[in-house]
């Protein structure tokens, strides 16, 4: 590959540094005075990277972007300019440059910059990428083809299925996918987000109402329960539903009819119901804040929806779908992630599941500098993980329990998870030293007369005392 770089600066004393660190560092390098005068040069010939100030006398170093000899890919244009405000870069983006490098600016960051652009390879066909096609659902991971076979299983069902997993997993691509593959499929589907409404208009919302039923109510209005007559009705995180409205659900789901508010003719929908949560309906019903009928009437079929971390095998593919898809939809080079950068996406625990990942992938076709991304590209959370994903598990699992114990207003908190804690630790050291309590004790960092203090305030019967207490 060209290891050509031009570089159009008309400042002499600058130029000819850069032309300087450039030969240093292995390049062929042509040095240029003005735009125009290396314009010319571009009816014959094309270096693998130009670097241009963005001010010039005459014309403006963006004048060189998309110019090359017949039949050859335009080279990457990096811009450098000492405007380093927001309208300048705007420019430069704006204008197609490879990347926006302000002044004063570190020569080892230029090169870099310079060996970056000429792997990217920017080549006619990298530009012109069919758009991929597009999956309904990724996933290799056991638990994800679960998931797959149970919606295989159901294709020929009309039964509810409760959909659990924590946000960001993709609740509602499984939830369009049973809809997709069942009897109703020709029928519409109609997606409410039950916490996104609030509770004084979500029962307007599922069952309509009638003309002057309230005010602004000037026109009748069905809701959704009649809009997906006949198909599938999808209540998204159905646990924030507030309790009055659980039990009209509940009426309809058992009926198969209702009545607008406001209104005195019962109308009866055929509809099947899909509802996913991020919540643990179990737990809520024990907490009295959902309906126990209504969560055996909706849990016929539970399908839980894994979250990134425990399907970690999946995230290349998904990645590399994710950048496919946001360079087709950006209308850009599709990025490709290095292996030590993939390595990382690997490592990360996502707490945002697949929409983070998605997410990430965009702001990386966005702002990663050619079509390579390295793991100096990923975003600072990325960049920086000081939590190992073991540690961030039981945290995370530690911050549910809590939740879920101040939801359900219990008290003396502290104490609990203490002796819990305190029994694992001593429980596993134990465990791992074969019952040797002075190697436990040192692995604690604790002393072995503290530690047997603690065996017998956790386990204060006879069997503490006779344990074996080897040295």
């Amino acid at each position: 590959m060209s290891r050509s770089v031009w570089i159009v600066e008309d400042d002499h004393a600058l130029g000819w540094v850069l032309e300087r660190a450039l030969l240093g560092a292995g390049f062929d390098v042509s040095l240029f005075r003005r735009a125009d005068e290396a314009m010319l040069a571009l009816g014959e010939s094309a270096p693998a990277v130009i670097v241009a100030d963005l001010r010039l006398p005459g014309e403006s170093g963006l004048s060189l972007l998309g110019h090359a000899p017949a039949g050859q890919p335009a080279p990457p244009v990096i811009v450098m300019t000492a405007q380093s405000d927001l309208d300048s870069a705007i420019s430069a983006y704006g204008a197609g440059a490879f990347e926006y490098l302000p002044k004063p600016f570190d020569l080892d960051e230029l090169i870099a910059l310079v060996e970056k652009a000429i792997g990217q390879g920017r080549d006619s066909e990298a530009g012109q990428e069919s758009a991929p096609t597009a999956p309904e659902l990724l996933g290799e991971a056991p638990a994800m083809q679960q998931v797959f076979r149970a919606i295989g299983r159901l294709s020929r069902s009309d039964m509810s299925v409760l959909i659990t997993g924590e946000s960001g997993t993709g609740k509602e691509l499984i939830a369009r996918a049973l809809h997709r593959h069942s009897p109703r499929a020709g029928r519409p589907l109609i997606a409410l987000n039950t916490a996104a409404i609030p509770p004084d208009l979500l029962e307007a919302e599922l069952f309509g109402h009638e003309k002057g039923a309230f005010t602004g109510a000037d026109q009748a209005r069905p809701g959704r329960f009649e809009q997906a007559n006949g198909g599938t009705l999808f209540l998204d995180e159905i646990g924030d539903m507030p309790m009055a409205l659980q039990t009209r659900l509940l009426r309809v789901l058992a009926e198969g009819e209702f009545f607008r508010i406001g209104g005195h003719e019962s109308r009866r929908v055929d509809v099947r119901i899909l509802a996913a949560t991020h919540r643990d309906l179990e737990q809520e019903v024990a907490a009295g804040r959902f309906r126990e009928d209504l969560y055996h009437r909706l849990n016929v079929i539970h399908l839980h929806v894994p979250a990134l971390r425990d399907r970690r095998e999946d995230i290349p593919d998904l990645a590399r779908h994710f950048l496919a898809a946001a360079a087709s939809e950006l209308n850009t080079v599709r990025k490709r992630l290095e292996p030590d950068a993939m390595e990382r996406l690997i490592r990360h625990n996502w707490p945002g599941n697949v929409r983070e990942l998605e997410n990430t992938c965009r702001w990386l076709t966005v702002m990663t500098p050619g079509q390579d991304i390295g793991i100096g590209d990923l975003p600072e959370s990325l960049r920086q993980t000081g939590t190992s994903s073991d540690e961030a598990d039981w945290t995370r699992a530690l911050s549910r329990w809590l939740d879920q114990r101040l939801g359900q207003g219990e008290s003396n908190l502290w104490q609990a998870a203490s002796e819990q804690l305190e029994r694992t630790l001593i429980e596993r050291a134990l465990a791992y030293s074969q019952n040797h309590r002075q190697q436990a004790a040192a692995a604690l960092g604790i002393g072995r007369n503290t530690l047997s203090r603690k065996l017998a305030k956790l386990d204060p019967g006879p069997d503490s005392a006779g344990s074996d207490d080897r040295d």
